[in-house]
């Protein structure tokens, strides 16, 4: 079995994939086309409460009985990623434990625009995703932060203010409005839903690739930043995902999903938060670097996701279907 380059070759041709490198490429050429930080900011609220708000109208068709075996696999994942990655980094002698610790809890976490990327993608090519799929996402947010800032703290013995920590994990935009945003989906009527329909999913694809172009200008604008640690941290950003995401391929394989929610799965293992974690790393643990972790995440694992890894993650997905 091989990777079916003709899906490689469509994600790399997708208009929000071409808006990540236009916004990159601008930023090396010092042409200023950033998204001004309101637009940026109700963009973000948008994608996160739509994503929440489709994900739980999906929810209601959704039985107890095949929702537990994948959320237990994807708990699980929240925990095992950021210990594997706080170790592995340990290699890294230019890193710090607190920096170790970032990284953890970036890596540990994940990327609501790598999911929603990847999710258009199997929808637009037909290939299905268990409706509990949002859940998942919000189930991964938490523990990888919480693992990862704990790893930090408990091995530089630095003293976390764990009140204002969980506060801004627990009630923090990303889970608050991906929470939200599955709540209010599940408790909608069917009429209701459909009256935010043509705002809130039809709408998304074009807002999605005007994000898009303002984070690869981020990427763009922080490139040299991945020059203060080198080749090691590179190497780490494109092959840890990999890793993560052939071990969330499997797992979601063994726990009965289909190839789509399998590769969802995946694609959540595999990524790396800049929303989320960033906020909770400079509460909990002030001495790290985090523009590092912030830039390894946008400027390398983002981008290698989104143009390479969503196809890796399918043939994974496909071949231990095959295989179980």
């Amino acid at each position: 079995m091989e990777i079916d380059w003709s899906i490689a070759q469509a994600n790399l041709t997708s208009v929000v994939a071409l808006c990540f490198l236009l916004g990159f490429l601008a930023a090396r050429l010092k042409s200023d086309i950033r998204i001004p930080e309101p637009v940026y900011q109700f963009i973000s609220v948008y994608l996160l409460l739509g994503i929440g708000i489709k994900g739980g109208h999906s929810l209601k068709g959704v039985t107890i009985e095949s929702f537990l075996p994948a959320a237990s696999v994807t708990l699980a994942l929240g925990f095992i990623i950021p210990v594997i990655a706080f170790y592995v980094l340990a290699r890294v002698k230019a890193l710090s434990v607190d920096d170790r610790g970032a990284f953890a809890a970036h890596y540990g976490s994940t990327s609501l625009v790598t999911f929603t990327a990847a999710l258009l993608y199997l929808e637009n090519t037909g290939i299905q995703v268990e409706g509990f799929a949002t859940a998942l996402l919000t189930l991964l947010e938490i523990p990888g932060l919480v693992v990862g800032v704990y790893l930090g703290s408990r091995a530089s013995q630095s003293r976390v203010n764990w009140r204002e920590t969980a506060t801004e994990v627990l009630f923090g935009k990303t889970v608050l409005l991906l929470t939200g945003g599955l709540l209010l989906g599940v408790v909608t009527s069917e009429s209701g839903y459909e009256s935010v329909v043509p705002f809130f999913v039809d709408t998304q694809s074009g807002l999605l690739a005007l994000f898009l172009l303002n984070l690869g200008y981020i990427a763009g604008s922080n490139w040299n930043e991945i020059k203060h640690v080198g080749l090691p941290v590179f190497v780490f950003a494109i092959a840890f995902p990999i890793f993560a995401g052939t071990l969330g391929a499997l797992l979601g394989t063994l726990c009965g999903l289909s190839i789509g929610g399998s590769t969802i799965l995946a694609v959540l293992a595999g990524s790396a938060s800049y929303i989320a974690a960033p906020a909770t790393v400079s509460i909990a643990l002030p001495k790290a670097n985090g523009s590092l972790p912030l830039t390894a995440s946008i400027g390398v694992t983002f981008p290698f996701n989104l143009l390479v890894g969503i196809p890796i993650y399918i043939f994974m997905s496909t071949m231990f279907s095959s295989l179980f």
